[in-house]
């Protein structure tokens, strides 16, 4: 009898225990974990961040789940795809530019053998992984490439997307199925073919067992592609302008507690047109807009099928699903570009060929393709974008963009939503965090081990912090972040950002890197002024020395520095 009180009791205490688990804790079974990824959007473009695009499902997502307002990327998408699949500092993964070898291993512009994804590291933990859509992290070979760093050979059990970075949405370059270059299918488009190889992936998922899914969309990247029907529900929203835009996301973003009362709106960029002047070709610009909006809202509604097989096979509560960008607004404008194809280049493509350009000649069925304004923005033989005018409204209330390290360049929505994980609903988290961070999540929420060595290489420790703490609204332990891209430097500690822009002089060539890193900074408190509209680094020399000197120590630490 008094060992059966004894079991009793027990078992009443472990019951009592599983009661209490705390937000920090993990669930009692490992979450599925789904990534997915935005490209060359702005801050300010989704519904819940204060844009006037339609996009209900992370809208109720981050109602249901969290949002953080001051997470950053790196500026730019291969190294931000880097950082985000290794938990390192993108020269750390050998990504520190592009996809080119520049001469340094943290510029070989090929994922380091001395970094894990995320997918090996969970595979350790039991997962199957899949991926879809853009991978941006090994060149871009046509024929015959080694395939080494392509996903299945970096942890992933299957894999459909694109090797290389932009393309045509309807017919892209370097469009793969696991191992090997494939041709689209008759009707493809990125949107739509990336989000059905995802839901795909879970209904033949193996039940009783985690995955992991990163799902990775082209769109809003240019060029500006989306089917009529799509762009017709946006005819007429943009006719007044990026001024007017700029101001009612502004006005929303204040509402909604994404920005503070304090922070000022950045001045119209200074080669940006106030729109009540003669704007030239207007009718074109608002269609690329009008476009671009397309673009997010089929986004919106892919993530809304991957929701729906996730509640369909009852495993939504326990998935944890994370949105993000890979850097801010795209202000590039293609006027280096014009493919001019000759007669005799027009005519079909055959069945089965393979697109190898990043624009292409010519669409599947012959016609030219004609670039920015000789097009018109949304179907296959235009190739356009939106450009600084409207990436300037994108990327609201902040300066700058993509390439560049002020927080146009590197801030991104982060929406988390995780039912089982995650008690807070519709709060917002202020925490500074980066994509370092979401490795060190995944590994901490799955049980997993970060491993020290892989395939008989020794891996480099990861940098980032989980951000368990951060989701019950605890601060992370961590002294400082730090950002360099095509030699625009940044430190943030605490509310403090050092900041310095490139010029086209030292942006490649540091004859005098320790000099230069000590000087041409500028300091902001982001507490009071995020927005990067009043350096006060006179009368912080002291500060601004000491931020420097740790950037510098982390630069030559990360391999920056000597640069090539």
């Amino acid at each position: 009898m008094y060992k059966t009180l004894l079991s009793l009791c027990l078992t009443l205490i472990l019951f009592s225990g599983c009661g209490t688990r705390t937000e920090e804790d993990p669930p009692p079974s490992p979450p599925n974990i789904i990534l997915i990824m935005g490209d060359d959007m702005g801050y300010s473009d989704i519904g819940c961040y204060g844009g006037e695009i339609n996009t209900p499902v992370l809208n109720n997502m981050a109602q249901e789940g969290l949002r953080f307002t001051q997470f950053y990327n790196v500026a730019r998408c291969c190294p931000t795809r880097a950082s985000l699949l290794t938990g390192l500092y993108p020269q750390q993964a050998g990504v520190g530019h592009m996809v080119s070898d520049r001469g340094t291993p943290a510029f070989k512009g090929d994922l380091s053998n001395q970094a894990v994804t995320i997918a090996e590291a969970l595979k350790g933990a039991g997962y199957s992984t899949y991926m879809s859509g853009k991978w941006h992290v090994t060149p871009y070979l046509i024929d015959n490439p080694t395939k080494h760093n392509w996903p299945r050979q970096r942890g992933f059990d299957k894999f459909f997307g694109m090797i290389s970075g932009a393309g045509s949405l309807y017919d892209p370059r370097s469009l793969a199925e696991d191992n090997e270059y494939v041709a689209p299918r008759e009707g493809f488009y990125c949107t739509t073919d990336f989000t059905d190889y995802a839901v795909k992936c879970i209904e033949d998922h193996e039940e009783g067992k985690p995955f992991f899914l990163y799902l990775s969309y082209t769109a809003a990247h240019w060029p500006m592609h989306a089917p009529a029907e799509a762009i017709a529900k946006y005819k007429g929203r943009y006719d007044a302008g990026w001024d007017s835009m700029r101001e009612e996301r502004y006005n929303r973003m204040k509402e909604m507690g994404i920005v503070d009362q304090g922070w000022e709106l950045t001045p119209r960029d200074t080669h940006v047109k106030a729109w009540d002047e003669e704007v030239p070709d207007r009718e074109w610009e608002i269609a690329n807009m009008e476009v671009y909006a397309a673009m997010v809202e089929l986004m919106d509604e892919g993530i809304g099928q991957v929701v729906d097989v996730l509640k369909g096979k009852g495993i939504y509560e326990n998935t944890l699903i994370f949105f993000l960008q890979d850097n801010g607004a795209c202000a590039e404008e293609l006027d280096w570009v014009n493919p001019q194809p000759a007669a005799e280049d027009l005519v079909p493509m055959k069945p089965g060929e393979l697109q190898t350009l990043m624009i292409p000649k010519i669409t599947r069925d012959g016609k030219p393709v004609t670039v920015m304004k000789d097009g018109w923005p949304g179907p296959p033989e235009s190739y356009t974008a939106y450009g600084l005018d409207w990436a300037n409204a994108s990327n609201t209330p902040f300066r700058e963009y993509k390439h560049w390290v002020h927080e146009g360049g590197i801030s991104t929505p982060l929406v988390v939503h995780w039912p089982e994980g995650i008690k807070s609903k519709g709060e917002v988290r202020s925490e500074p965090s980066h994509l370092i961070d979401i490795m060190a999540t995944c590994v901490d929420v799955a049980g997993g081990t970060y491993p020290s060595t892989y395939n008989e290489q020794s891996i480099i420790p990861m940098e980032g912090r989980s951000l368990i703490p951060a989701f019950a609204d605890r601060p992370l332990d961590r002294d400082a972040i730090f950002w360099e891209h095509e030699g625009n430097r940044a430190v943030r500690m605490g509310k403090w950002k050092l900041i310095s822009k490139a010029s086209k002089v030292d942006s490649y060539i540091w004859d005098k890197v320790d000099e230069l890193a000590l000087n041409d900074w500028e300091l902001f408190d982001m507490e009071k002024d995020r927005t990067e509209m009043h350096d006060v680094s006179p009368g912080h020399e002291e500060m601004v020395k000491q931020m420097a000197g740790q950037w510098l120590e982390w630069a030559k630490r990360t391999g920056i520095v000597p640069r090539p």
